[in-house]
């Protein structure tokens, strides 16, 4: 098979295609042939040189979804011919973590062996939620991404009515204004740097949008925008200084949720937070039922999550692209389609 393989920054391109042996399932596991794969901004960070790297050689993409071509022993709740969207972890289907759908904390957890930019992955059969006809394999590559801000916006618990900021405009801080606005939230305002994403922000459920670099005060801004200081800040911005904004912006006894992915040392002020006693949580990944309602409300006929693709590429154009998406671009989320030449 076609994939791309993580070579190493800063001399050409971090990906490069290699031809690879065809992937056998194991038991417990499925083939999947990738139809659609999601570039995220940790694969980005992950290969660039700094901070947290991935290993040399290593398959990326854990944006996924596909059709099932091959079943492992054992398996017997997905099919030949299903179409699923696969968690990007093999755990090992027998501990609390595992039982309970998050197979990322599984102590035997595998992330190597799967991977979406390629065009067969091994995936856990246990960890698929198989798509409902109305869901697109585009939808089907957002499932991923959408479940972070998912799991985000529950662990908040938030208010109905809440007063909600969103530091970063990604994909994962537009999912997370997606579901907060899905569920419960007041006004939502997403902040970014630059206001070049405002429209997808405001078609994905926000109610406001500031563009940080263009108001002389941010906290006042956000403020008049919300009617109030916000009741949680999830800060989606994954650079240090982040998580100190966001308890500067946040009210008295009001959350912060970090969903950022940053691979660097950072620092806050614990009094800040002291002095208005707030609940600082951390939350990278999802469980299996976030996955599942995702899917389900995509194909209930919620759509508005496709305004954060802005473009697809073959996966020979994939290292080329995946270079143009460090630093600031006029793209959100690329998709790649491994079966495209």
């Amino acid at each position: 098979m076609k994939a791309a393989v993580f070579k190493g920054a800063g001399n050409g391109p971090a990906l490069v295609i290699e031809n690879r042996p065809d992937p056998l399932p194991e038991a417990g596991e499925v083939l999947i042939k990738v139809s659609r794969a999601g570039i995220c901004g940790s694969d980005i960070h992950l290969t660039s040189g700094h901070g947290l790297q991935l290993p040399l050689d290593s398959i990326i993409g854990h944006e996924f979804c596909g059709e099932v071509v091959a079943v492992g022993a054992g398996v017997d709740q997905i099919k030949l011919g299903d179409r699923v969207a696969p968690m990007p972890y093999v755990g090992c289907g027998k501990c609390p973590a595992c039982f309970a759908g998050r197979p990322h904390h599984c102590p035997q957890t595998r992330f190597d062996i799967v991977h979406g930019f390629s065009e067969y992955s091994r995936v856990g059969a246990r960890d698929c939620v198989v798509l409902p006809a109305g869901v697109s394999d585009e939808e089907g590559a957002l499932i991923e991404p959408l479940a972070v801000g998912l799991q985000g916006v529950r662990k908040a618990t938030l208010p109905i009515g809440a007063r909600v900021l969103i530091t970063g405009a990604g994909p994962i801080g537009l999912a997370t204004a997606f579901w907060a606005q899905r569920l419960g939230a007041g006004k939502v305002a997403v902040m970014a740097a630059s206001s070049r994403r405002r429209d997808t922000a405001l078609a994905l459920g926000a109610s406001h949008f500031i563009a940080q670099k263009e108001v002389a005060d941010a906290n006042a801004a956000i403020q008049e925008a919300l009617g109030g200081a916000p009741d949680v800040v999830f800060e989606a911005v994954g650079l240090p200084g982040a998580i100190a904004q966001a308890i500067d912006y946040v009210k008295p006894l009001g959350t912060v949720v970090s969903l950022g992915f940053c691979g660097e040392p950072d620092s806050f002020v614990p009094v800040a937070a002291l002095t208005k006693e707030l609940r600082l949580l951390f939350s990278m990944c999802y469980d299996k039922q976030d996955f599942q309602y995702t899917a389900d409300v995509m194909a209930g006929g919620d759509h508005r999550p496709k305004a954060m693709i802005t473009g697809t590429v073959g996966l020979a154009a994939l290292p080329e692209k995946f270079e143009t998406l460090r630093g600031a671009t006029p793209d959100c989320k690329v998709m790649v389609a491994p079966w495209d030449y």
